[in-house]
């Protein structure tokens, strides 16, 4: 069986990647390492918050209005990456319009992918290319205009046979 997918990603021990952002029940790295990661994402708890919580113009935490996960400030960014030696949270899960977003004194950013997310966003998207831990390039990207794009024939995908 292939392994479980992840949900967070360490790059040179200092840049922690993830698809939401914080929990209030993770404090280290270590405890992240521990979750069981083998299951629907639940509901709540340290899992889902990986997953799902957004970062804000808050101190520490706030409830979502998503419903799941939490909103987190500036001090709970900080605080954690101040305790795991952390250079860098990289995180995706909000439509960015620039493509990227710096936040809480470039200790955490957003990085959107998607160009014109749902065709009619307008958004610009990008990734974040790391030279080194403090050499960062976001690479930005517009969608293929609509009078250049094609559908491609359809095929069956090996992977379901």
């Amino acid at each position: 069986y292939p392994p479980p997918p992840r949900y967070s990603q360490l790059i040179d021990e200092q840049i922690l990647c993830v698809h939401g952002g914080l929990s209030p029940d993770i404090k280290t790295l270590d405890q992240i390492r521990t979750i069981e990661r083998n299951q629907e994402i639940p509901h709540k708890g340290a899992f889902c918050d990986l997953v799902w919580s957004d970062p804000e113009d808050v101190d520490t935490w706030a409830i979502s209005p998503r419903g799941a996960g939490w909103l987190f400030g500036s001090k709970v960014t900080n605080e954690f990456v101040h305790i795991n030696s952390l250079k860098l949270i990289c995180r995706a899960h909000q439509l960015v319009h620039e493509g990227y977003k710096f936040m809480f004194d470039e200790k955490l950013v957003t990085v959107w992918s998607a160009p014109n997310y749902c065709y009619r966003c307008g958004n610009i998207a990008s990734i974040m290319v790391f030279k080194d831990v403090s050499r960062r390039e976001p690479k930005l990207f517009r969608a293929v205009p609509d009078s250049e794009r094609v559908i491609p024939p359809r095929t069956t995908t090996p992977y379901f046979l």
